[in-house]
C-alpha cells in the first residue's frame, strides 16, 4: 500500500510530489546550519550516496536515538509535518498527524518527518538494526 494512502485513513494528508528537494534543503537549513560546508563535505552530508542523517550518525547535533529517539517521537505532539525521502521528491504534507505511529514507517527507509516550523525531526534510516532512528529538536 503507498503510504499516502496508509496514512489517509487516519489524518488529512496531502500529496507533494516535487518538494522533496526544497524540503531537504529546508531541513538542511534549519538542523545543519551550524556547520561549514567542508564540515558538510567531510561526513557527506550532500554527497552522491550521501544522507542528511549523517548529521546525527557523526555526532554533529544533538540527538536522541533508539529507543530514546522512539520514545520522544511518540509523545512528540505532532500537529502538521512533512514526510520527505532522502533519494525521492515525493513528499507529504500530514495534518492532524498526532495519529501518525512508528507502526505507519515500520516499511519506510530513509524517510524523515519534520514540523512545518522544522522545530523537530524523526529520521528513519536504511541502517534499521544499526543506526538511528533519530529524533532531534532545534535549541533556541
Amino acid at each position: 500500500m503507498v503510504m499516502s494512502e496508509r496514512l489517509k485513513k487516519k489524518m488529512s494528508v496531502l500529496e507533494i510530489p516535487i518538494w522533496g528537494g526544497y524540503l531537504r534543503s529546508q531541513w538542511e537549513t534549519h538542523f545543519a546550519s551550524h556547520l561549514s560546508e567542508k564540515d558538510k563535505e567531510d561526513i557527506f552530508l550532500n554527497d552522491e550516496g550521501g544522507y542528511l542523517w549523517h548529521l546525527f550518525s557523526y555526532n554533529r547535533k544533538e540527538h536522541l536515538e533508539k529507543s530514546a529517539a522512539i520514545q520522544a517521537f511518540i509523545k512528540q505532539p505532532k500537529g502538521s509535518c512533512f514526510l520527505f525521502y532522502q533519494h525521492s521528491n515525493y513528499a507529504l504534507r500530514l495534518e492532524n498527524a498526532d495519529k501518525l505511529t512508528i507502526q505507519d514507517l515500520h516499511d519506510q527507509s530513509d524517510v524523515y518527518i519534520v514540523s512545518v516550523d522544522f522545530s523537530w525531526t524523526y529520521v528513519v534510516t536504511h541502517e534499521k538494526d544499526w543506526i538511528g532512528p533519530y529524533f532531534s529538536r532545534l535549541t533556541s
